[in-house]
């Protein structure tokens, strides 16, 4: 399926200044004591392991609806921005698209969609290996990166003497496919270059091999056969990467097809961002719609 490229502004609920503010705000201490355990525990080895835990997608069997239900009972700790349930952010966000592209159904589940992935926090999974901005793990961290300079003291995989360097254990210009990122929600992407790290753990794939896509919402989404396009699961796989997306780094790892993508990422952004409010959507009366597109697009019941 061919899409154009996206040229629409959304209006913003508050000053856009306002928002992903680290350094103030009454939900701080909250949001750092979640960044400082990401970044302490969130490894190479950490990041595999889970990907064996979860590719599976034997969690539980739901509807897509049913998901969004779940996320009743989130409230996401490494945000700065919001302290209500997350299922509301899902439909604040799928609204701000459907206003700014009304022809672009698929566009506004994705805006539904985009989080369902944090229903592993309701599993049992920690806050810290679920929510927030994603990083690649087997390489330095970058200046973007949220809390950088004061949350990974503690991080064994900055004394490997490869996984402390720029590039780490990637090629340049791999891709992002081939990138193995923090374990969250959305996109944890495959890992194109072999070596053992700290724990002696086997490589995801070595060089020369192709791509494996190993994440959870992605994965769930090829696993359970979403009939959506290219787009929608690039910006499903990589929205949480800030570092990226929003400031510019990791150009090192990126290769064309990433910079193609890139610009739709960033409309998606947008209206994740700047759709968040107090003032909550009415989600009885949106429901119907929303719906008519699971229906059309991820019907039944599906594996998680």
């Amino acid at each position: 399926m061919k899409v154009a490229a996206p040229d629409m502004e959304p209006e913003a609920a508050k000053d856009k200044d306002s928002f992903r503010n680290y350094t103030s705000g009454p939900l701080l201490d909250r949001v750092f004591a979640t960044y400082k355990l990401m970044h302490t525990w969130q490894t190479v080895d950490f990041v595999r392991r889970k990907h064996a835990q979860f590719g599976g997608f034997s969690y539980k069997r739901m509807t897509v609806m049913e998901a969004v239900d779940m996320l009743d009972g989130l409230v996401d700790e490494s945000d700065p921005d919001v302290d209500f349930p997350n299922s509301f952010h899902a439909f604040q966000t799928a609204e701000g698209i459907r206003k700014a592209h009304p022809d672009k159904d698929w566009f506004h589940l994705v805006g539904l969609l985009h989080d369902l992935g944090k229903v592993l926090a309701l599993a049992g999974e920690p806050q810290w290996a679920v929510v927030g901005d994603t990083f690649p793990v087997g390489c330095r961290p970058q200046a973007s990166v949220v809390f950088r300079d004061c949350t990974f003291q503690d991080n064994p995989d900055l004394q490997d003497p490869l996984y402390s360097t720029e590039l780490g254990m990637y090629q340049p210009h791999c891709g992002l496919e081939n990138v193995l990122m923090s374990w969250g929600h959305d996109g944890e992407a495959g890992w194109g270059r072999g070596r053992r790290g700290p724990s002696g753990a086997a490589p995801l794939g070595a060089r020369g091999d192709p791509p494996s896509p190993t994440e959870y919402m992605y994965r769930m989404m090829k696993f359970n056969k979403f009939a959506l396009p290219p787009e929608a699961f690039y910006i499903i796989r990589f929205h949480s990467f800030y570092p990226w997306h929003k400031f510019g780094d990791y150009q090192q790892l990126c290769n064309e097809q990433d910079l193609a993508m890139l610009p739709w990422v960033q409309e998606f952004n947008k209206f994740d961002l700047y759709t968040k409010s107090s003032s909550l959507p009415d989600v009885a009366a949106l429901r119907p719609y929303y719906q008519g597109l699971v229906d059309k697009y991820c019907p039944g019941i599906l594996c998680w």
